[in-house]
Order: C-alpha cells, then sequence, then structure tokens
C-alpha cells in the first residue's frame, strides 16, 4: 500500500470519527434543553408507551409562533415521538395494529390533527427544519379539539388519563386530547 494511500485512509477514518464524536456531542446538549421522556397507560389488559423530547416554553410564543398553525409538527423535540401499543388500540375512532408508531400534530387555533404514522424516522425534520414526515405512511389521523388551560405549561407535555382513557398534549396555554380505547 502506498504511503499517499495510507495517509489519505487515517485522514478518512479520523473525520468519520470526529463526525461521530460530533454528532454525538450535538445529541447530548440538545437533550440539555428538551430532556428525554417517557410515559405509558396500562389498563384493559392494554399497554401504551411515548416516547418523546419535551422542550421548554422560555417566554416564546408556541402555537402561532415557534409551532406554525397548519404545518406539520414532529410533536416534541429531538428524534421523532414513537407511540408503541403491544394490542389493537382504538386511536380516536380509528383501529390501529399492535406496533411502535411515530406521533406527529398539525396544529390549529381550534382543531388539531394528530397523527399516527407506520415509519420510523431519525431525528424527525431535516437539517432545514420541516418535518420528515410521509402521508403515505399515516395509519391514523384524528381531529381534536383544542381546550384552554388555566395556567401555562412551561415544559411540553404528553400524557395519559385513565378515565376515560386519553392521550393528552399540553403546552403553553393549549392540551389536545385523543380518546383510546382497546
Amino acid at each position: 500500500m502506498s504511503k499517499l494511500l495510507r495517509i489519505l485512509l487515517i485522514v478518512i477514518g479520523a473525520l468519520l470519527i470526529l463526525g461521530f464524536i460530533g454528532m454525538r456531542v450535538m445529541m447530548d446538549r440538545t437533550k440539555q434543553h428538551s430532556p428525554e421522556e417517557q410515559v405509558s397507560l396500562t389498563a384493559d389488559g392494554l399497554e401504551v408507551q411515548v416516547r418523546y423530547c419535551r422542550p421548554y416554553k422560555k417566554g416564546r410564543q408556541i402555537f402561532g409562533g415557534l409551532v406554525p398553525y397548519d404545518q406539520v409538527w414532529r410533536t416534541g423535540a429531538n428524534e421523532a415521538t414513537t407511540l408503541r401499543t403491544d394490542h389493537e388500540l382504538d386511536f380516536g375512532g380509528t383501529r390501529v395494529p399492535a406496533g411502535t408508531y411515530t406521533l406527529w400534530t398539525i396544529p390549529g387555533p381550534d382543531t388539531w390533527k394528530v397523527i399516527l404514522n407506520s415509519k420510523r424516522y431519525g431525528w424527525g425534520v431535516s437539517w432545514g427544519g420541516v418535518a420528515s414526515r410521509e402521508a403515505e405512511h399515516d395509519v391514523a389521523s384524528v381531529s381534536a379539539p383544542v381546550e384552554s388551560v388555566d395556567a401555562p405549561v412551561e415544559q411540553f407535555t404528553i400524557r395519559f388519563t385513565e378515565e376515560p382513557q386519553a392521550l393528552v398534549l399540553e403546552w403553553d396555554r393549549t392540551s389536545v386530547s385523543v380518546p383510546l380505547a382497546r
């Protein structure tokens, strides 16, 4: 092997290692600002889990500002939010087979579209900030009314209610709920 080829391979290897380390550092730093969370619902023999990252309001206008109306939002920060169900699930009136899905929303001032998509996406947005969702992989799309909350929710929150069973998304003064059933 020639000396030039050996040097070239060493440089390429070093660049790959530096790129990998740089990407890991960037991911760790973004998670300091939007920590990862997992929530679950276990009821009636059904287990549903959601993994997502929780950005903060930080005095910003959220819906209609940071998160534009009528555009697809990855519903959280960092990686695409995932919902996993161990049994077939009624998601707002649509039957969804057991499995893992990405969760997307299209916020509006009065109603949101809450979407489950069968494709797994890495970061959830492109380098240009556009949501990565491909609509042809949608398995459920539910319209949910917006409800106002009295006190602003500082950190984006996804939670479940048990009676009635629902998936609830809350941030700032906005709350959206999707009914769930086995």
